[in-house]
């Protein structure tokens, strides 16, 4: 079992910069069609300074940690028994292409379903630019299955 003693655990924040380069790469491997994502004057025409990031596209920052096996490893999970359970973005301003993004990861909360059978690790993330805004918060879980 996860030792619950982790919750409330944080690990030490980090610094990513949002290049627009990434954002273009990112919305046509996601197959994105609004030229906001894209083409800096389609963004600028749309009241954007310059190009906005994509809804999930901090998923891909968050994983720049230094160690992004950090909790994984802190936790003793088995990195073959483990799956993607949940991710979710609550945007509080938007976020540019030149902004410097400051992640501070905790875990959440640790429980179990189906007597012990799998495991839960809620990570929550926040997010600030480089003025010291909340940009953002991040929440996922990952599963462990047991057994």
């Amino acid at each position: 079992m996860i030792d619950k003693k982790y919750i409330g655990h944080t690990q030490p924040a980090f610094t990513v910069a949002v290049e627009a380069s990434r954002l273009r790469f990112f919305a046509k491997a996601t197959g994105q069609q609004d030229p906001v994502y894209s083409d800096e004057s389609a963004a600028r025409d749309a009241g954007h300074p310059t190009l906005p990031v994509p809804p999930t596209f901090l998923f891909c920052l968050e994983m720049e940690s230094p160690d992004p096996a950090a909790l994984r490893n802190l936790l003793g999970l088995d990195y073959r028994r483990l799956l993607h359970g949940e991710q979710r973005f609550v945007y509080h301003r938007p976020v540019y292409a030149g902004d410097q993004l400051t992640f501070e990861q905790r875990i959440e909360d640790i429980y179990d379903k189906k007597g012990g059978a799998l495991e839960f690790v809620v990570r929550a993330t926040r997010v600030t630019n480089q003025r010291g805004e909340h940009v953002a918060d991040l929440k996922g879980v990952t599963v462990m299955r047991n057994g």
